[in-house]
């Protein structure tokens, strides 16, 4: 994964409504996604690209068809990588003064 593609993927908004839109329903065409977007055909292209190239979208031809799915699994290796642990001393630290409260 290069993590700095997902990072300037999800650091535009019309990116992240894009994903949005594939999370709330997957598997749109560029047609259906646009009808969401305040953009020409072309940018929302370009915008897509870029998602594709973070493999946060997915396409998938069915017929002349091309529809875009959401991949999660960037998403989900970032929170892996970024999240959780910062997640973890935080419960942890909780946990310690929660005992510490109760006299344990």
């Amino acid at each position: 994964m290069d993590i700095d593609k997902v990072f300037k993927a999800l650091g535009d908004p019309t990116r992240v409504k894009v994903l949005d839109l594939l999370h709330e329903r997957n598997g749109q065409t560029l047609g259906e996604l646009c009808e969401h977007l305040e953009m020409s055909r072309q940018s929302a292209t370009q915008h897509i690209g870029v998602l594709e190239a973070a493999n946060l979208v997915t396409p998938v031809w069915r017929g002349r068809e091309k529809l875009h799915f959401i991949n999660p699994m960037p998403l989900h290796e970032v929170y892996e990588r970024w999240v959780r642990k910062f997640e973890r001393q935080r419960l942890s630290l909780l946990h310690d003064l929660k005992k510490q409260l109760e006299g344990e």
